[in-house]
């Protein structure tokens, strides 16, 4: 038995919420199909200390934009569980919890969309599984001696949950960081093995850095206005929003005590072999904060701006500190090692050509050449903001006027 529907959304994350918001606004008859067996799974997969990295005035869901009286603090995972639920049940959205979509495909009518519970035809689909779907880990992680605990970032609770021993953390991006400084902080030696993320301060000249960041447009940039079209995938920034904010440095790490590495080339039993880039490395993620700062003063300057002149700190600890070739896990003392090196997308369920050779669909704003086939809620979808909660609104309330002007036509 097919069953008949308008609208099918495809996941049910923000991207997919703020699509079916728009929709019930219309009144257009649509479901969410989403595969696990509750809410905010994204979330739900973080550790037990996670705070959203944005401030609170970023969150913009629509119908549902913060209203609070604490707009630069950081929403805690637990509040941001609750926030979906709150908002499924206020707009009282029709999500379908548990079905897995295995397919969609072209049909006269428009879209069969098979799922592992019963096939559904649609005049029109919207993906919105997001970027991160697989947790990505090394081919040579399987190398590593079975006596290693190992696991993905998505997989990381709390310190208390991992052997007793030290920890290596693989990735130096947001959860890496954060990953690495918890554990640090709460007793462990920690050895973290560092990208080319860079870092912004928390605050600058009186305002958070996003504050700036909005101000200057730097959400609003288009794809086009790009280096490369590769660029949308570049990783996330080092940050935190724990306790209440402040500057992740991984100079500040040194000197608290953890040994920082370069990338790891390969990986057998209890032995590593590490490439010699930890202090270029190093100096990717202090250009990043000294450009952004740069732009920040031009930008206070030519508008006259009233806000005191500031100057961060310089630290150079990590550029002092001796750089390992390799590394014997069991000599370290090194019992888990946490991979922090970030998450595959797949969009292969979408049995039709729209797709670039990196796999990143082919669209303009959400809109395929395919009549009634969407795509939201991707990095750089449209603007910088588009996969955030800061942006993902907007894209749906374009996606979805498109789906009504279609269906009137």
């Amino acid at each position: 038995m097919t069953e008949q529907v308008d609208t099918i959304i495809v996941g049910g994350g923000q991207a997919g919420l703020s699509t079916s918001y728009y929709l019930k606004q219309e009144d257009r008859e649509h479901i969410i199909l989403e595969q696990t067996d509750q809410v905010a799974k994204a979330w739900r997969e973080r550790w037990d200390s996670f705070t959203f990295i944005t401030p609170n005035w970023m969150i913009r869901l629509p119908g549902a934009e913060y209203q609070g009286d604490e707009p630069d603090s950081f929403m805690a995972r637990k509040n941001i569980i609750d926030y979906f639920k709150d908002y499924i049940k206020l707009f009282e959205l029709p999500i379908r919890y548990g079905i897995q979509v295995t397919s969609v495909e072209s049909i006269e009518t428009g879209y069969l969309v098979r799922t592992n519970k019963t096939d559904f035809e649609a005049a029109n689909v919207v993906i919105a599984t997001g970027m991160y779907q697989h947790p990505r880990m090394p081919s040579f992680s399987k190398n590593l001696s079975s006596e290693i605990l190992q696991l993905h970032s998505s997989k990381y609770r709390n310190p208390e949950k991992l052997p007793v021993g030290a920890v290596l953390v693989v990735g130096s991006a947001q959860s890496g960081c954060q990953i690495a400084e918890e554990l640090y902080q709460s007793g462990r030696k920690v050895y973290l093995s560092v990208g080319s993320a860079g870092r912004l301060p928390r605050r600058y000249r009186g305002k958070d850095v996003t504050r700036w960041m909005d101000e200057m447009g730097f959400y609003d940039r288009t794809v086009d206005k790009l280096p490369s079209a590769k660029a949308k995938f570049a990783g996330s920034v080092q940050g935190t929003g724990k306790d209440d904010g402040h500057t992740i440095n991984l100079h500040q790490f040194v000197r608290d005590g953890v040994v920082l590495l370069g990338h790891i080339q390969s990986a057998q039993d209890n032995q590593i072999v590490l490439a010699p880039d930890m202090r270029d490395n190093l100096a990717k993620s202090d250009k990043l904060e000294a450009d952004i700062v740069k732009q920040i003063d031009e930008y206070i300057e030519k508008r006259g701006l009233d806000s005191p002149r500031e100057t961060l700190p310089e630290l150079r600890d990590g550029f002092e500190a001796e750089e390992l070739l390799n590394l014997d896990l069991k000599s370290e003392g090194i019992t888990s090692v946490i991979w922090a090196t970030g998450y595959k997308f797949d969009f292969s369920l979408v049995k039709l050509p729209v797709f670039d050779e990196d796999g990143y669909p082919l669209q303009k704003r959400g809109i395929t050449e395919y009549p009634g086939l969407y795509f939201i809620g991707l990095p750089f979808l449209y603007t910088s903001k588009s996969g955030l909660l800061h942006g993902v609104g907007d894209d749906a309330a374009h996606i979805v006027s498109v789906i009504e002007t279609n269906g009137k036509t």
